[in-house]
């Protein structure tokens, strides 16, 4: 499911969470200008488990998969060497590799989850709140991913697990909000209006199932589920208490007009009609 949108008008320019799309921008883009012969900003700000458990210790990472000759015959070998020192406490990696990505795909649907649901989470937690919000749910998220394997040596980045927190947020402040979400099935591509809480919700159940199918759901997968499920659960835990004493902006029920309805796009092969 894609959300294309919500049905909440914020009451206020979202500029924080405009300002991290803006910062994880910048570090995407220079991530990419940095030559294969130097070290990666995954290896010196990512969070790596094995680094954060033994800071003064150093860390053996996998770098590539060589096809090589050996005496039984052409195998996959996988290359090792040291990661890369770095420039911060271990510890603060778990915050640095909250601004890291490792593709196009794996940047661009983290953003898009962002901006829709982090402008109103902000409009509610007001701007400072909000980016101490952020960078807590982050932490948080880094935080039960190394529980689930504190010696492993693979670096974590991304911003998925911060904004599962913000979602979490949203599940709790905008229990009457719609998102209109995309479903691509096949040739068919359903555009449905669905409750805020339903679609965060099996959003919710799909990292969870995922998580405990696997102890090792990183490793197997290259998504750290964990962290998205620790964070979820953190950001709603901290809405609905800071809601409940009254820390909170009220909710905003400032609807859109609802004229989202649902409509199927059929897509045609062999012709530029869509």
């Amino acid at each position: 499911m894609i959300p294309l949108h919500d049905n909440i008008a914020s009451r206020t320019i979202p500029f924080v969470n405009y300002s991290i799309i803006a910062l994880c921008a910048i570090v995407f883009l220079a991530q990419l200008a940095i030559s294969p012969e130097e070290p990666s900003l995954v290896e010196r700000f990512g969070m790596i488990p094995a680094r954060v458990s033994n800071p003064d210790e150093p860390v053996t990472i996998d770098v590539a998969i060589e096809r090589q000759m050996t005496p039984q015959g052409p195998q996959d070998v996988v290359i090792s060497r040291p990661a890369a020192a770095s420039p911060v406490p271990a510890v603060l990696t778990m915050v640095t590799c909250i601004f890291l990505h490792g593709g196009w795909m794996h940047f661009l649907g983290n953003m898009w989850f962002l901006h829709i649901f982090g402008d109103n989470v902000e409009d509610r937690f007001g701007h400072v709140g909000y980016l101490i919000f952020y960078v807590v749910c982050g932490a948080a998220a880094s935080l039960a991913h190394y529980a689930t394997g504190p010696g492993s040596p693979v670096p974590t980045i991304g911003a998925s697990g911060a904004i599962a927190g913000v979602m979490g947020a949203y599940f709790v402040s905008y229990p009457h909000a719609r998102v209109v979400t995309l479903l691509p099935l096949f040739i068919i591509w359903q555009i449905i209006v669905l409750p805020a809480p339903l679609f965060l919700g099996i959003w919710f159940a799909i990292q969870f199932f995922q998580g405990t199918m696997s102890a090792t759901a990183a490793e197997a997968t290259g998504v750290a589920w964990w962290a998205h499920i620790g964070g979820f659960a953190v950001g709603l835990i901290s809405a609905w208490f800071l809601g409940k004493i009254h820390f909170l902006r009220p909710r905003n029920t400032n609807f859109r007009p609802d004229a989202d309805h649902p409509r199927t796009v059929r897509l045609h092969t062999g012709r530029r009609r869509i």
